[in-house]
């Protein structure tokens, strides 16, 4: 971004449009890079003079200047002194105080007096007396992201970015909502989704902006761009307070704002801290419902609601969505909950910060409300999707035939009701006539039989283990207590086989 004193727009016809760089202005740019490249070992003052010799040739000043703003960032400027200037200040004066210099004379004395003290010379005191100054730094790396077209490009964006400083709405329709509105709700802005007969249209506004039009979040709406030209087609219209008169500024994927592509963009994967802890410690429970991070538009009326999350049951085609009610203002909480009473036909858990105090509103529209204050609690909202997953249990239970008849000797009940696209727990009353249930495992009474035989007491546990993984039984402490032995551990060296005690 610039700064506002750069910003160059056009106001024809009562419009509000950034002046953009074109390709004529490549060859400014790239005189510009060579002048920065010039200067490396030279004080920044010299760099400066260079670059306001530039500003004579240019169309506008302002364009000159905008480069070098850009450019300034890519650059390394260093102090350059013998003795630390505010070392040599500070001495320096202590000794001018008591010569009380009036006279050259005079001064010199007191630099020498100077000197003395800090174990350097006159003129090396002289010289770092005001070596930090910024025109005295030296310029002494440059090593610049952009070439001659990309500086044009970020030179284009930063202006576009700066031009939305004093904008209080923005309106965007992008072939990306689902990135654009990821990064809304990252720079903690509001907003809503319109159906348009021109498609879904996002609008933005600060908080404040709810009861007061606003600029203090013009900073975030021009962060905010690059994530919207990002996307393939896209089209934004800023409301803009033009030193108290409104202005329209529409920008569209026709202008050449473009983030050039040598430029590191981090992307951002959560909203809020609170998203961040809730995700990370639900997926480490791994439930059978998998976390999917800002599903598909919801219809709310004739608005649109993107919830953060959403569960997916893995056993079912079945989906419950995942609201996060934190630090919104109360006018945009209203808002919020007339969205919720005209979604319909969704499963819907609303996690609400209890300091809001609406719960009993969110349950009023039939939505489950969580509250929690500073973190979401696990167990609440396990306890919620265990209400839909003992339905979901249930009905797949009562789809399956009352016997079930594998045609494997040895099956796990994971494999079993993965086969049958059902959880374990559907599989709980399921009997199995040909198969005997030994832990999380069916075993036909022959395979028992035979490892009946194959085991006996005494044998290595090493042993016994490898001999049931060749029959592909994996629990087999469940398998040696139903054939009557336990392990009796001997230390390092392992264990062994022993037919258990009679209780």
């Amino acid at each position: 971004m610039l700064t506002k004193d750069l910003l160059r727009v056009s106001r024809a016809g009562g419009g509000y449009h950034p002046r953009f760089a074109g390709r004529e202005q490549r060859p400014l740019a790239a005189r510009i890079l060579g002048t920065y490249q010039g200067h490396v070992g030279e004080p920044y003052g010299q760099l400066r003079s260079a670059l306001s010799d530039l500003e004579t040739d240019a169309p506008d000043f302002k364009l000159v200047r905008g480069f070098a703003k850009l450019l300034d960032r890519e650059a390394t400027f260093e102090t350059s002194a013998v003795v630390p200037p505010e070392r040599a200040r500070s001495v320096a004066f202590e000794a001018a105080e008591a010569v009380n210099v009036v006279t050259e004379e005079e001064r010199e004395t007191a630099l020498r007096r100077a000197a003395e003290r800090l174990g350097s010379t006159p003129d090396d005191v002289a010289d770092s007396l005001y070596a930090d100054l910024e025109e005295r730094q030296l310029l002494v790396a440059f090593d610049s992201r952009w070439d001659p077209d990309e500086l044009v490009s970020q030179y284009n964006l930063s202006l576009a970015q700066t031009a939305l400083f004093d904008a209080t709405e923005l309106r965007v329709r992008s072939s990306d909502p689902r990135a654009l509105v990821s990064a809304v709700k990252r720079l903690r802005l509001m907003y809503e989704i319109h159906e348009t007969d021109a498609g879904r249209e996002v609008v933005v506004t600060g908080p404040d902006a709810l009861f007061r039009s606003t600029r203090r979040y013009g900073t975030r709406f021009a962060r905010l761009l690059r994530t919207v030209v990002k996307a393939e087609d896209w089209r934004l219209t800023a409301t803009i307070d033009d030193r108290g008169t409104e202005r329209q500024l529409v920008l569209t994927d026709d202008d050449p704002v473009r983030p050039p592509g040598t430029e590191p963009i981090a992307d951002v994967s959560f909203d809020s801290e609170v998203e961040r802890e809730f995700a990370t410690r639900f997926e480490a429970l791994d439930l059978d419902w998998d976390l999917v991070r800002e599903p598909e538009p919801l219809a709310a009326g004739a608005r649109v609601m993107i919830p953060d999350f959403a569960f997916d049951y893995r056993h079912a085609d079945f989906r419950v969505f995942f609201e996060i009610m934190g630090f919104w203002t109360p006018e945009y909480v209203e808002k919020k909950l007339s969205q919720l009473d005209a979604v319909d036909d969704v499963q819907l858990l609303v996690a609400v910060d209890e300091s809001l105090g609406v719960g009993e509103e969110i349950a009023a529209r039939d939505h489950r409300a969580i509250p929690y204050s500073g973190s979401i609690r696990l167990k609440d909202v396990r306890d919620a999707l265990r209400r839909y997953e003992d339905e979901l249990v249930a009905e797949s239970a009562a789809a399956l035939p009352d016997e079930l008849v594998p045609d494997a000797d040895v099956i796990s009940l994971a494999d079993l009701a993965t086969a049958h696209g059902v959880s374990e727990d559907a599989l709980e009353d399921a009997t199995f006539p040909d198969h005997r249930r030994v832990g999380r495992t069916l075993v036909r009474p022959a395979v028992l039989a035979d490892l009946d035989a194959e085991i006996e007491d005494g044998m290595a546990y090493s042993t016994a283990k490898s001999v049931l993984e060749d029959r592909g039984i994996e629990d087999d402490s469940a398998l040696l207590s139903e054939l009557g032995y336990a392990v009796e551990w001997e230390g390092l060296s392992g264990g062994v086989i022993r037919t258990r005690a009679e209780e």
